[in-house]
């Protein structure tokens, strides 16, 4: 089930939130969650569920373990982590990478071992890190154990945050388990977040995923440069709008049931550096490597910095799936993080570069990583940036990018005024003007009814609602 879906919107969602305000106690809100939660991932694939009860059992005896081995000397708490990593990284690598290293193994020895062709659970690589991180910052002594079997389950199956993220610790939460706030403006923030998260998806990321399929559906020999860098943009728009979007839905959601949950996007398509796109991007998952792999691998104190970065973006790639593609794409991101240290070190770092020029330099890098993060295979992603950068004789322009892009101009004008901080600039300019103010507080509900019944005829009508995160 996903939150685009009619079945979510017109009748989970409702059920839920009614049954759920009329429970009088948190205690029986918590246990009611859990259930709507397991139902929600269980919807469709009911295998997974148990898979997720299995993984939510294991890691609360973990738990257990790690806690006990505190009594003990350094090396039992160490074993106890060992155990925690092994555990968890084994079940993921079972269902994820299992396929794709027999794949290698058989390319790398000429052997013909069998394939298992293992369904992949959706979501798991977002719940077995939440599990992690409760793990590790109870090794750490940063959170206490949780010995309640039903709340640590409704941690880590919490439907708002369990398929698409955000990634959320154990530490900013648990004191919300048992204890949050329950009000209309914490609901009415949830509901305006939701509907403006949902519109993302809806009505910008699914319009130009559709052009971005219909590109690298495309042999790079019948692509033109321009309708090259048309569907590099409009995969880099799509990835965005849908990945925020889901963000700001389960953000959202998250306020309606009394839960606050960290930002995740920080309008990352106006960084000025790699460094600064990884602050703003995806920022549960930047700040996980940051704290659990990249600081633990001696960070920028011990080591090698390079060689730390270069095995924390190795890894990031990984996480996103299965393939060479995603390995390249993070490699990609650790080699320009890596330029960008060392010219911060040389002598150059006192240069006054304009921002339109550092901000143009990121994109580029970025753009071209989401090709490779695209791409079929890591072939079609190298041809596919040749014809970009016009290393063969295809024309430059064509029909077909001509009519895309004078079919989609209000699409791509709105869709870059969403991604930048405009609308905040101007939400922030009215509150210092009381007539701008009360136009403001006027407009807006009319505008998200508005927006809410759009979105709601274009997911009635349409056919095409992609889930991007089947390979997380």
């Amino acid at each position: 089930m996903v939150f685009s879906s009619t079945i979510f919107l017109f009748l989970f969602l409702p059920v839920v939130l009614i049954i759920y305000y009329l429970l009088p106690k948190i205690k029986y809100k918590n246990v009611f969650l859990l259930i709507a939660s397991l139902v929600f991932y269980g919807y469709g694939e009911h295998k997974f569920v148990f898979i997720m009860i299995l993984s939510i059992i294991i890691n609360y005896f973990l738990g257990f373990i790690v806690e006990y081995a505190k009594k003990y000397s350094l090396i039992y708490r160490r074993i106890s982590l060992l155990l925690v990593v092994l555990v968890n990284v084994a079940l993921l690598f079972y269902y994820k990478y299992y396929d794709f290293f027999i794949e290698n193994v058989n390319s790398v020895f000429g052997l013909e071992l069998p394939l298992k062709h293992i369904v992949l659970p959706i979501g798991i690589s977002f719940f077995t890190f939440q599990i992690m991180s409760y793990l590790f910052d109870l090794y750490l002594n940063k959170v206490k154990l949780q010995k309640n079997p039903l709340k640590l389950g409704l941690y880590i199956a919490l439907f708002p945050q369990l398929i698409a993220g955000p990634i959320v610790r154990y530490i900013d939460i648990a004191e919300q388990i048992d204890n949050r706030t329950l009000s209309v403006d914490y609901f009415a923030e949830g509901l305006k977040r939701f509907i403006i998260g949902l519109a993302k998806k809806v009505l910008i990321a699914d319009s130009f995923g559709i052009i971005a399929d219909y590109v690298f559906a495309l042999s790079p020999n019948d692509l033109s440069t321009m309708l090259a860098w048309g569907g590099a943009i409009a995969y880099t728009l799509q990835i965005y709008f849908d990945f925020s979007g889901y963000s700001d839905m389960a953000i959202g959601l998250g306020y309606m049931l009394g839960f606050k949950f960290i930002e995740n996007f920080n309008y990352p398509y106006i960084a000025k550096s790699v460094q600064d796109f990884w602050r703003r991007w995806h920022i549960s998952l930047s700040s996980w490597f940051r704290d659990y792999v990249y600081i633990p691998l001696g960070g920028n104190r011990t080591g090698n910095v390079y060689v730390n970065l270069l095995i924390v973006f190795f890894v990031t790639g990984l996480w996103h799936g299965a393939s060479w593609n995603f390995v390249l794409w993070g490699m990609w991101h650790g080699l320009f993080l890596i330029i960008e240290r060392l010219l911060k070190n040389s002598k150059l770092q006192n240069i006054k570069i304009p921002y339109i020029v550092t901000w143009f330099y990121t994109m580029i890098v970025v753009i071209i990583g989401w090709v490779m993060f695209r791409a079929s295979d890591m072939t079609y992603a190298w041809e596919y940036i040749k014809v970009m950068f016009v290393f063969n004789n295809i024309e430059l322009a064509d029909n077909i990018f001509i009519f895309l892009l004078n079919d989609n101009i209000y699409l791509l004008v709105l869709s870059l005024i969403a991604a930048t901080p405009v609308y905040k600039y101007f939400n922030r300019q009215s509150e210092h003007y009381k007539s701008l103010l009360y136009i403001s507080t006027f407009i807006k509900p009319i505008f998200l009814i508005t927006l809410f019944i759009l979105v709601t005829a274009y997911v009635v009508n349409s056919t095409y609602n992609p889930f991007l995160y089947f390979n997380f």
